[in-house]
């Protein structure tokens, strides 16, 4: 007699038993081949998985310390005229920007 049940796919579509299973293939998915031979991943994402609230923490803190950061500004030869291109590592491009 047929039977009625739960099942949990991961992002390729591919059918599992439990929660667990289905998210640990999205991370090795995403995580890709890692070493020669059998890849890593799998191992490594069980265990991202295991470990989530202190990989979160981490991350948190992350965020923190980077929050205060300036965003970076990208110079221009032509915004600073004390700026000079050694003659050995100078290119034609640097030319038409001036």
């Amino acid at each position: 007699m047929a039977q009625k049940g739960v099942g949990y796919f991961d992002k390729k579509g591919h059918f599992f038993k439990n929660p667990a299973e289905a998210t640990i293939s999205d991370l090795a998915a995403m995580l890709g081949q890692i070493g020669e031979g059998d890849s890593l991943a799998p191992g490594i994402a069980h265990m991202l998985l295991e470990k989530r609230a202190e990989v979160e923490a981490i991350f948190a803190e992350h965020d923190l310390m980077t929050a205060d950061m300036p965003e970076a500004k990208i110079a221009t030869l032509v915004d600073h005229a004390n700026v000079a291109v050694l003659a050995d590592r100078k290119s034609p491009d640097i030319d038409k920007a001036v």
